[in-house]
């Protein structure tokens, strides 16, 4: 999709062309949306759907940039140039919100959409494997016990496992799903095996995460992108390998590939939802408030995306776990009052 540029009324002017949101800098025909692979194809769907109610706008423009990546093109600023929407799968940092503040988008929505989950999976003639939490942060933690990660195959890891290399494909470190990874799982881990692990962390949190959370680079975990379709593939050419990528992603491919149960909890939509799963994360958009009445259709589109994400929804379909109705109705209530964010609540 091409980029084009639009006027955007003032609301103080309404016959002038300028870009709001940025006191006049340009302006654009369409919606943005930088962010999330796992949330992409739901923001996809609500722009297809936006598109059907309203043929006469321009086409959204999504872009599939992991969740880090987009929270650096979001927060560089307001106005035509900026992003209107960031497709998060995991909440907004402080560090990050701190960004977008000195660049003037201080007013941000933050919207839950609904729940995912961290998945691991194999080819249909894989090994049929069956892990932990601490399994996996002895296979993939860069320094597990704060030693450099020795382990070759997984056997090494935990003599019941087989003796095949450990060769996990999954997402970059911009991806918020390489994030959940390092904080719903290795983060688990290294707490089960590694007795110094909670004290560190009391103590001093960054060490805690070089520790616990950083990914190794040797090889045995392979960076293959934003695109899950393509560690997919990779599976299917590789039985002995293993894949991390969204839920979502593992549901739409079940044809082609196995869930990988973690802790004996396979990923189910019932096992993500009551977060029996450990893998269980929620999913989010972050909309600039001046952005609402800056770009047309902006504050349509994100009303229309509160409409889809029951469980008996277009986005449940897709694979989208619905959030409980009392997350739902909050969810609901901030896209209704376009309350911002209170930064405090940030991690």
């Amino acid at each position: 999709m091409i980029r084009a540029a639009m006027p955007i009324v003032l609301l103080a002017l309404a016959t002038a062309c300028h870009d709001q949101a940025s006191g006049g800098a340009g302006a654009r025909a369409q919606i943005t949306a930088v962010g999330s692979s796992t949330v992409y194809p739901f923001t996809t769907i609500v722009a297809e759907q936006y598109l059907a109610n309203n043929p006469q706008a321009r086409p959204p423009v999504i872009e599939s940039t992991g969740t880090g990546a987009g929270m650096k093109l979001f927060c560089t600023g307001i106005g035509a140039a900026h992003p209107d929407i960031e497709n998060a799968s995991r909440r907004m940092k402080r560090s990050e919100y701190d960004a977008c503040a000195r660049n003037g988008a201080r007013d941000l929505l933050e919207i839950q959409i609904g729940i995912d989950g961290v998945a691991f999976a194999e080819a249909k003639n894989g090994p049929r494997m069956t892990l932990t939490p601490a399994d996996l942060y002895r296979a993939l933690a860069a320094t597990p016990g704060g030693r450099p990660n020795t382990a070759r195959t997984w056997h090494d890891v935990d003599r019941s496992l087989p003796a095949i290399p450990i060769q996990v494909y999954g997402p970059p470190a911009t991806s918020g799903t390489r994030d959940a990874l390092a904080e719903l799982i290795l983060a688990k881990g290294c707490e089960a095996v590694d007795p110094q692990a909670k004290a560190l962390k009391a103590r001093n949190e960054e060490a805690f995460k070089a520790r616990c959370q950083r990914v190794r680079e040797d090889g045995a975990y392979v960076d293959a992108g934003e695109n899950d379709n393509l560690i997919v593939q990779k599976l299917t050419a590789n039985a002995n390998a293993i894949g991390v990528f969204g839920y979502s992603y593992l549901e739409e491919n079940a044809g082609a590939v196995n869930a990988v149960p973690i802790a004996g909890v396979a990923p189910t939509d019932a096992s993500i939802a009551d977060g029996s799963y450990p893998g269980a994360r929620p999913l989010y958009l972050y909309v600039k408030k001046a952005h609402l009445d800056a770009v047309p259709g902006l504050r349509q589109f994100i009303r229309h995306y509160a409409r889809l994400w029951s469980a008996d929804g277009p986005l449940a379909r897709r694979g989208l776990i619905a959030a409980p109705a009392d997350v739902q109705a909050r969810a609901a209530a901030i896209v209704r009052s376009e309350t911002p964010l209170d930064p405090a609540a940030l991690p």
